[in-house]
């Protein structure tokens, strides 16, 4: 057999402050450090070091002393941010007085009237970070910036101690009060609209005018802005008054600083942007309906009491009920287009359609001096027609309106004004 060569080992050097061989004989001083890792053995008159198992060498412990930790640092930015935000609570900036001669009183106001955004702003932080560094002062800063916030928004006079809404509505109305203004020469409905920045409508609306004309020397309601006044009756809510009027609902309530009470019985509101219902317009007559039996064709009649704006025909008569009639149904005539007997041609004459052809809304025409005037209010299958008209001696005269049916045969003798 061939011999096994033996792989050297490498040792690496140990910590041998000394290792000598005495030629002479004499004793071989050998001074080794037991943690030096490795025990020299000799092996054949040679010294070999046979690595020992050396124990790992401890890791050296960096010192703590000089580092920061991170809460400390959190603690102190906090100290240090709240520190800033109570400077900026405190803070006011100088302002400049100036003394102006005016015939307007002055009212003095103090830094407690008001309460700056800023303010606001300066005690929100500091809330918040004495919440995120959990200080023991959070609760009472909390308490702090929700009470800014509140007198941010309700500003407290110091005179009547009455709190005081900031405007939320329409910043532009100098007041919410209903003001008068006299009636000078020269001017119109629309003219006075103009000057106040409101519609004619508006105006007409207060006032209870029916025409555009007005009397110098007398007085008008100006509403601060376009509406309706309005006096609050017995049952009103303010949704009911917005619902009837068509206006919203939480509009009126902050108009009229009804958050808390809400409306009473008699109060006088207004109601912005609010449309007044076609019965309660100024001019509107409401017709006087009479209960009446009888036998034939007539089913019922009744009788009205003032004309409205435009109708300028003899009270009672048939004309001006013609009049009436087609005004409600949206379908207006002329206002002088004479006797019954001659609408057919001033009908004509004013670009209206004219045949013998009936139709429900259609205005029927006996011909003739002074002649009759009616409506027909609806065309039967057969071809007879019922109608409505004023002042029918047959059927109760002056005054009084009655419904009746007219049989097909008569119907083609009449003129229709369309």
């Amino acid at each position: 057999m061939y011999p096994v060569p033996c792989k050297r080992r490498e040792v690496r050097p140990s910590t041998v402050d000394a290792l000598e061989r005495n030629p002479s004989g004499r004793r071989t001083i050998i001074r080794n450090h037991i943690t030096s890792g490795s025990i020299h053995t000799t092996q054949g008159g040679a010294t070999v070091a046979r690595p020992l198992d050396v124990p790992a060498k401890p890791k050296t412990k960096r010192s703590s002393k000089g580092r920061i930790k991170s809460s400390t640092v959190a603690i102190y930015t906090g100290l240090f941010a709240l520190l800033i935000a109570v400077i900026a609570v405190g803070y006011r900036t100088p302002q400049e007085a100036s003394v102006t001669a005016s015939a307007t009183p002055v009212v003095a106001t103090t830094d407690e009237d008001e309460v700056a955004v800023n303010d606001v702003v300066a005690t929100d932080i500091a809330a918040s970070v004495a919440e995120a560094t959990e200080l023991a002062v959070a609760p009472n800063i909390a308490e702090r910036a929700v009470s800014t916030r509140i007198q941010s928004e309700y500003a407290t006079t110091a005179d009547t101690a009455t709190i005081a809404k900031p405007v939320i509505v329409e910043p532009t109305d100098a007041t919410r009060s209903i003001t008068t203004y006299t009636i000078e020469p020269g001017d119109t409905v629309d003219s006075v609209a103009a000057k106040f920045g409101i519609t004619a409508q508006t105006i007409k609306w207060a006032n209870d005018l029916t025409t555009d004309s007005l009397v110098v020397g007398n007085t008008l309601e100006i509403l601060p802005r376009d509406g309706i006044v309005y006096t609050v009756a017995d049952g009103d809510t303010v949704e009911s008054i917005s619902d009837k009027y068509k206006a919203d609902a939480s509009l009126v309530t902050t108009y009229n600083d009804l958050e808390i009470n809400g409306v009473s019985t008699g109060l006088k509101i207004i109601i912005p942007n609010g449309e007044l219902p076609e019965t309660e317009r100024p001019g509107y007559i409401a017709p006087v309906v009479y209960s009446y039996t009888s036998t034939g064709s007539v089913s019922s009649y009744s009788g009205w009491r003032a004309a409205s704006v435009g109708n300028r025909y003899a009270f009672g008569n048939c004309t001006w009920y013609a009049y009436e009639r087609r005004a409600a149904i949206g379908r207006p005539v002329g206002s002088f287009w004479g006797n019954g007997g001659s609408w057919a041609y001033s009908a004509m004459a004013s670009g209206f359609t004219v045949n013998n052809t009936p139709a429900a809304g259609a205005v029927f025409v006996e011909e003739g001096s002074p002649g009759h005037a009616g409506v027909v209010e609806s065309v039967n299958a057969d071809g007879s027609i019922v109608v409505s008209e004023m002042n029918n001696a047959a059927y109760g005269g002056f005054n009084i309106v009655n419904n009746r049916t007219i049989s097909a045969g008569q119907a083609a003798v009449y003129r229709y004004v369309h």
